[in-house]
């Protein structure tokens, strides 16, 4: 695993268990887990302090960090100041929970509310979304206490050159999904070299059915080559590479598709 030209990671739902059950069936396979961490009324996988005294002391053994899912349900560009400040204060909560962690990234959406698209914005709403995701931005640092380049701004289905103002201004690293830039049609190697100097975490997954989030045997290998190439020749190998997947056999497979890349 410590052969790639990057940190191998991957979710905290590969086997149909709680956290720390995954923690422990990853722990020497990858060196990276993405803790994808949610709360609601109905349901919570929040882990305890003991919980979390447990995977700092299993990231400890293992020599891995975890990169934190900040919540899907929140939405930095909302137009009502209070809207944001409720998906700051609920990222924050995250933040502290967290914070006894070893982590390489905390990774979020830049939304405008549910079900939202922001592709269909006038300018006028584009240009509400931007300075409302600023002031967010601002609101999450002054709150935190975290550098700025821990928080990484993950690709979505609109342009990213649409928020990438706001990710430089406010001293943002990027999370370049990659298995988003295929579903949605993006360019690849446009992203790659705009993005990838800013780029602290990869997601990669394979699309197939009409669904992303799939094994990596389903990315098209020129596409795989393509990222990898890049790396390689940008020297870091510090970034983490997720391969944001849910089961065992997509991280198998996931694994094998990545073999003719070791060192």
């Amino acid at each position: 695993m410590n052969r790639f030209p990057f940190r191998l990671g991957t979710t905290s739902y590969i086997v149909p268990d709680e956290i720390i059950p995954n923690i422990r069936y990853l722990a020497g396979k990858v060196r990276d887990v993405e803790l994808v961490l949610f709360e609601s009324d109905e349901f919570s996988n929040l882990p305890s302090p003991a919980d979390i005294a447990l995977m700092a002391d299993l990231a400890g053994d293992h020599g891995l960090t975890y990169s934190v899912h900040l919540p899907l349900d929140v939405y930095l560009g909302h137009p009502d100041r209070s809207e944001r400040q409720r998906s700051v204060g609920k990222c924050l909560r995250i933040i502290e929970l967290v914070r006894p962690l070893p982590k390489s990234a905390y990774v979020m959406h830049f939304e405008a509310g549910p079900g939202v698209d922001v592709n269909g914005f006038t300018p006028g709403e584009r240009a509400r979304f931007t300075e409302s995701l600023g002031d967010s931005a601002s609101m999450l640092l002054e709150g935190s206490g975290e550098p700025a380049p821990m928080f990484c701004a993950e690709n979505l289905n609109y342009p990213f050159g649409l928020v990438s103002a706001v990710v430089e201004e406010a001293g943002f690293s990027v999370t370049l999904d990659v298995g988003h830039l295929v579903f949605y049609g993006f360019p690849v190697e446009e992203y790659l070299e705009r993005y990838l100097p800013r780029t602290r975490v990869l997601h990669m997954h394979g699309t197939t059915g009409g669904r992303d989030h799939n094994s990596l045997a389903f990315m098209p290998p020129e596409v795989l080559d393509l990222v990898v190439r890049a790396l390689v020749a940008d020297g870091r190998h510090d970034r983490v590479f997720t391969l944001e997947i849910f089961s065992e056999p997509d991280l198998d497979s996931s694994v094998a598709a990545l073999q003719r890349y070791l060192a």
